[in-house]
């Protein structure tokens, strides 16, 4: 199975489609640029979505669902916010068919009075709702995430990191004061990290983005950013400051205890199935999947070694303690005892969908009070006594799951450099990976570097270098340097 997997070094950008198709996380769909997200896919969205909305609801947040369609209107209420997503909705005109001549085609009769934009974000349709639920200051916070599907016309799509319909969640809050929602956004954005690097193992930097780069009618975008094997950046979060745009815009305002009416700030945030596609790039190999065990919907597979039924019986017989302790244990197990495929054929499959552990039980094995251990994040093996079995291979787990991490960070730090000077910057940049250097936070500045090297400012980086200096392109002054890359 392996082989059917392009390598990395060859082709990096069929490699990736090709570990998704041999794990069978997703598949093209009829409509362009959207995908089928299958059971595999899906069951490591759920893990993801699972944790996180445990982290969501421990720091506060409710779960709501609002529209999925939103009138026009609403989008030109905040106008920075419209002019950001105006090319990228997807604009319901009629509201039904008729049938002609055995197929079908839109009424005319049915135009709406107001055409519907299918969401690609919710901003809007929230805050017309939040205008209703807020009179007073004891109506604050409002601390809402939403869990849904967006649509945005994108015209060059890739599987799961840029879809025209994706999943997501989205976090939508309400406060009394600016202190309040500056430290929401900062939060929220710790919230990504920790999920980032605790879960996913994949080692991100936080930060700002410039005026250029935030969120269309945000006032900040904080951001988190990793970096990926082929050395482009992947923004994999973010978390906006909206200060009182929105409120302003629809009217939002609470009465203070003082009895003075002021309008509320605002905060938005949101991750997205994009989480896949970077976990997918940050771990995988040229034999496929591989996943950190805190996320991976099975954790352990175990393939019995088997010619008969009697060896069968007793192989199932053996492992069945072992699985039950696991289990007990919060281990997700599989037993994959089909008898209509043949073990090799089975551990490359589950090689290729990056089960952390893979046990064999064979003859010998059993004869011997062995089990034999394979770690798909090392591709190695080991011959274990089965005895004691399950906590070494509880603790193996916690092994892989750091030992991913600290690759994955090793990585970055081997491909992370300083320029001093544009033309060091270029062949930096061309090398690939993360290039930090100064810049003199002009967008002039900002759109020759993008323009001439396709590099973009990830972000200016919350912790780092802060010692000033001069800018790379411009010379003039630089109060720290940020972060370069191209990226996806």
């Amino acid at each position: 199975m392996a082989k059917r997997i392009t390598n990395r070094a060859d082709d990096y950008s069929q490699w990736y489609l090709d570990v998704i198709k041999e794990a069978k996380l997703a598949d093209h769909s009829p409509v362009r640029g959207c995908m089928v997200i299958r059971p595999n896919g899906f069951s490591l969205w759920e893990n993801m979505r699972s944790v996180l909305d445990t982290m969501f609801k421990q720091t506060g947040h409710e779960n709501a669902y609002f529209p999925l369609f939103i009138p026009k209107s609403f989008l030109s209420k905040e106008a920075q916010h419209v002019e950001g997503f105006a090319k990228e909705c997807a604009v319901i005109t009629h509201s039904r068919l008729k049938s002609v001549d055995g197929g079908v085609e839109v009424d005319p009769e049915s135009r709406l009075d107001e055409e519907l934009i299918v969401r690609p974000t919710s901003e809007t349709i929230i805050w017309d709702s939040y205008r209703g639920w807020i009179q007073s200051y004891r109506d604050l916070p409002i601390l809402i995430n939403q869990w849904a599907n967006v649509v945005r016309w994108e015209m060059r799509t890739r599987l799961f990191l840029r879809t025209m319909e994706f999943l997501w969640q989205e976090g939508h809050t309400a406060h009394a004061t600016e202190q309040e929602a500056v430290e929401e956004t900062l939060q929220m954005l710790e919230v990504y990290r920790t999920f980032a690097e605790e879960f996913m193992a994949m080692p991100v930097v936080t930060g700002v983005k410039t005026a250029s780069e935030r969120f269309a009618g945000a006032v900040d975008t904080y951001c988190i950013e990793s970096l990926m094997q082929d050395g482009k950046a992947l923004q994999a979060g973010t978390s906006h400051f909206l200060g009182q745009n929105f409120a302003k815009a629809f009217d939002v305002k609470f009465q203070d205890q003082d009895g003075e009416h002021k309008y509320v700030w605002a905060t938005s945030w949101g991750v997205s199935t994009r989480l896949i596609g970077g976990l997918i790039m940050t771990h995988s190999d040229d034999n496929g999947l591989v996943l950190p065990p805190k996320l991976a919907p099975i954790q352990v597979v175990i393939v019995p070694i088997y010619k008969n039924e009697e060896q069968k019986s007793k192989a199932l017989y053996y492992a069945e303690p072992l699985i039950n302790e696991l289990k007990a244990g919060g281990v997700s197990v599989k037993l994959d005892d089909r008898d209509n495929f043949k073990p090799g054929w089975k551990f490359a499959e589950h090689e290729a969908q990056g089960t952390p552990i893979r046990i064999a039980i064979g003859p010998r094995d059993i004869e011997n009070g062995n089990l034999e251990v394979a770690r798909r994040d090392k591709l190695e093996k080991n011959i274990i006594p089965f005895e004691g079995s399950a906590l070494y291979i509880t603790e193996l787990l916690e092994t892989i799951q750091t030992n991913l991490f600290e690759t994955a960070k090793k990585r970055r730090e081997e491909n992370t450099q300083h320029a001093n000077s544009y033309d060091e910057f270029k062949v930096m940049i061309e090398a690939g990976g993360f290039v930090y250097a100064h810049w003199d936070g002009t967008e002039e500045t900002e759109t020759r570097v993008k323009e001439e090297t396709k590099a973009t400012i990830r972000c200016i980086p919350l912790h780092g270098d802060e010692t000033p200096g001069e800018c790379m392109v411009s010379g003039k002054p630089s109060k720290k340097k940020v972060l370069f890359a191209r990226s996806y």
